[in-house]
């Protein structure tokens, strides 16, 4: 893992917001070569959303670490919560001020809020699966100690290496990163099928969350559990899970009948042959 890749005088350059801003960069692109095959010309306004959604993610993300699960060493560091190159960024938190930022973009644009999140869904886990490394990196968002001689060995100056020392630990970022280029081949494959609009985020949504809840048993950066019961990522997992299976189905029954007239998630050229079809029968 290295940290830092160079210093300008005694500023370093963190190979965390290098590999944090080509994960935006690069899910954008992506994000604008969907749109622009979709052929609904919301790809002009693919890099404003990247620089919005980008920005609100960001800040979710370190917010969302902040308030809920480290707000007891916080509270008295308040002039630390910037400092996100200690560690420190929960996705989900990203994802939700992300995602409404996204909303209220679409909103005032005029644009089909649910059309373009399932254009945009498999970008997504793309970005978060390129942040993963920057946390590889940086040395957070670390696993466990494994109890044996095998697992990631991290160097000191890290926060997992202030936490266990030289202990092995599992690696769960970089499983997580691996399951999110999963994901992403697994959204690619369901928009190629005759979905119902909206599903395709959904399934985002839940796949992920279920990602997540999984790999928290391996996790060692936060290990206190909610209510007793679970950690708090799982609980916003099972949350995010619940909402989005939910919102799936509503998806499927309340769409059903006009997604029939036209098909979401086929090429244009397919939907169109299919409608023609119809009526000449």
């Amino acid at each position: 893992m290295h940290q830092y890749i160079a210093y300008i005088g005694d500023f370093p350059l963190r190979s965390y917001g290098l590999v944090i801003s080509l994960s935006i960069v690069l899910a954008t692109g992506v994000g604008y070569f969907f749109a622009k095959q979709d052929g609904r010309g919301y790809e002009k306004h693919i890099v404003d959303m990247g620089i919005y959604c980008g920005i609100a993610g960001l800040l979710g993300a370190r917010l969302w670490d902040v308030f809920f699960f480290d707000w007891h060493y916080y509270s008295s560091h308040l002039t630390e919560i910037l400092n996100v190159w200690q560690g420190g960024m929960a996705i989900q938190g990203g994802i939700i001020l992300g995602s409404l930022t996204g909303i209220v973009y679409t909103k005032k644009q005029g644009l089909d809020t649910w059309h373009l999140a399932d254009i945009l869904a498999p970008a997504i886990i793309l970005g978060q699966a390129l942040g993963r490394c920057a946390n590889l990196l940086n040395g957070d968002a670390f696993g466990a100690p494994t109890g044996g001689q095998f697992g990631l060995l991290y160097p000191v100056g890290t926060l997992a290496q202030q936490t266990y020392g030289a202990q092995p630990l599992w690696p769960a970022e970089v499983w997580e990163g691996q399951l999110d280029m999963v994901i992403f081949a697994l959204l690619l494959m369901y928009r190629a099928t005759d979905h119902h609009q909206g599903q395709c985020f959904a399934l985002y949504v839940m796949l992920y969350s279920l990602a997540r809840f999984s790999l928290e048993f391996f996790r060692g950066d936060y290990t206190e559990p909610v209510l007793s019961i679970f950690k708090s990522a799982q609980m916003t997992s099972i949350i995010a899970f619940s909402l989005a299976a939910v919102a799936f189905l509503y998806l499927h029954f309340s769409h059903k009948a006009k997604d029939e007239e036209d098909p979401v998630g086929l090429p244009p050229i397919i939907a169109a042959t299919r409608k023609r079809t119809k009526k000449s029968g």
